[in-house]
């Protein structure tokens, strides 16, 4: 707001994107699959994800966190030309 941008705030964890809005989202930002995966998070520990991640096709991995939004790296900014993933201070500073 400060910075004088419009934007909509969706909660990730009770409005989990879909395998679609994920899929769009990677074409966007040229990224592999992984980086919208919490890889820190206690579920993706639990499910035993780092053994089978890799295996995994792009829409497969994209149906499993769309089904729980705690599996998803957050947050996410989904510009028209961008998308950033996480949050890192250079990234988001490049970028406003």
């Amino acid at each position: 707001e400060e910075k004088g941008i419009d934007f909509t705030i969706r909660h990730i964890v009770k409005e989990t994107p879909t395998k679609d809005e994920f899929l769009a989202w990677q074409k966007i930002a040229g990224v592999d699959k992984k980086k919208f995966v919490n890889t820190n998070g206690k579920k993706y520990k639990e499910m035993g994800l780092k053994e089978t991640i890799d295996a995994m096709s792009e829409a497969e991995l994209f149906e499993l966190i769309s089904a729980d939004g705690m599996l998803v790296k957050r947050p996410i900014l989904v510009n028209d030309d961008f998308v950033l993933i996480g949050f890192k201070v250079k990234e988001w500073e490049e970028r406003f």
